[in-house]
């Protein structure tokens, strides 16, 4: 499997290539991903999760206690739940976000796509989101997966950002460089 050295060299990137490793040894990767999302969106919605995961004054036992009830409650597989386990008792809860995030990434390139991560000044309809994915989908030569937010100091138009590319035709850019010109 080729993983980008970047991924590798981070902690995040060891942990995720590890639990990915185990999920294709078992079959699971799928199962596995779609955990790692419900666990993101708790990780999002809850403040306290967050707090628990994130807080060095919460010990180790209290972090896996907490973290085994909310993979019970999510319904987590069980490589996911000792993959948790293991996070609490090494004390890399903190680091979760960025596990999620690499794994996502590694498992999106095991299948031939790549993420774009979209804002735009409003949010987008499902409709555009589709036109974006599949003129971004011509023009990559690969799958492409879409994932959009919103930031209303563009004041309009996209960032795109694939990878470490970037194509960014903001309002607030348009007006930064009209800006810059005009100053001679």
């Amino acid at each position: 499997m080729d993983i980008s050295a970047g991924i590798q060299a981070s902690l995040a990137g060891r942990y995720a290539s590890a639990l990915f490793e185990l999920a294709v040894e078992e079959g699971v990767v799928s199962a596995v991903e779609g955990d790692l999302d419900k666990l993101h969106a708790a990780l999002a919605e809850s403040p306290e999760l967050a707090a628990v995961t994130t807080n060095p004054e919460v010990s180790r036992k209290d972090q896996a206690g907490a973290i085994a009830g909310v993979a019970k409650v999510l319904g987590l597989a069980p490589l996911t739940s000792k993959f948790l386990g293991v996070l609490a008792g090494n004390r890399r809860l903190s680091h979760l976000s960025d596990m999620i995030r690499a794994f996502r990434t590694i498992a999106a390139a095991q299948r031939g796509e790549v993420t774009a991560e979209v804002a735009s000044a409003h949010p987008l309809s499902d409709e555009q989101l589709e036109t974006l994915k599949t003129k971004l989908t011509l023009r990559e030569g690969r799958t492409v997966k879409v994932s959009s937010t919103v930031d209303p100091d563009l004041l309009g138009g996209l960032v795109v950002t694939i990878g470490s590319k970037r194509i960014d035709g903001s309002i607030r850019t348009r007006l930064n460089t009209l800006a810059q010109a005009m100053k001679g």
